[in-house]
């Protein structure tokens, strides 16, 4: 076998996508964040991170940001604090039609078992259902495809962390 199959004389690439729902459980290694749940956006070009008191400056010569994640949703609870290399600023419209000049960091996302290496957006994301947001990009490069009608295929975080997710403590 070649990889392909014969479908009435159209030879067929066999794909070796990996199937997501529209929003998952991810893991930023980078950040120590092993859990943040994140909207999978085709609509969307790039990726985007709830960041807070983003701030450039400068190491070795070199362009660098250093910023805040609140990992949970409607809370800021358990702040990261990041420091990573600018990749480039961009300005970037958002689904209400503003645009806004952002910083652009190379991260790594684990989703679904894969490590992917994507280009993330910093920006206040407070106002929105998800800490993260997943573009079509970042989904090309780890050969995702987003199931529209489907959630947490990858599994659901465990139940203290979808808790903590809601703004309310573990031991409660």
């Amino acid at each position: 076998m070649d990889g392909s199959c014969d479908d009435g004389g159209v030879r067929q690439p066999v794909h070796s996508n990996t199937i997501a729902g529209w929003r998952e459980w991810v893991a930023l290694p980078q950040a120590d964040i092993d859990w943040i749940k994140a909207k999978l956006d085709t609509g969307a070009r790039s990726s985007a991170l709830h960041a807070f008191g983003v701030r450039e400056f400068e190491r070795d010569g070199e362009a660098w940001v250093r910023f805040g994640v609140h990992p949970w949703q409607r809370t800021g609870a358990d702040e990261v604090i990041m420091e990573l290399p600018v990749h480039d600023r961009r300005s970037i419209r958002s689904s209400s039609g503003h645009t806004q000049r952002r910083y652009v960091v190379l991260m790594t996302i684990r989703l679904l078992g894969h490590d992917i290496t994507a280009e993330v957006t910093l920006t206040n994301r407070d106002e929105m259902g998800f800490r993260m947001l997943i573009g079509r990009q970042a989904l090309r490069q780890g050969s995702i495809v987003v199931d529209s009608g489907a959630s947490f295929l990858g599994g659901r975080a465990p139940k203290p962390v979808r808790r903590r997710n809601r703004g309310r403590d573990v031991e409660a």
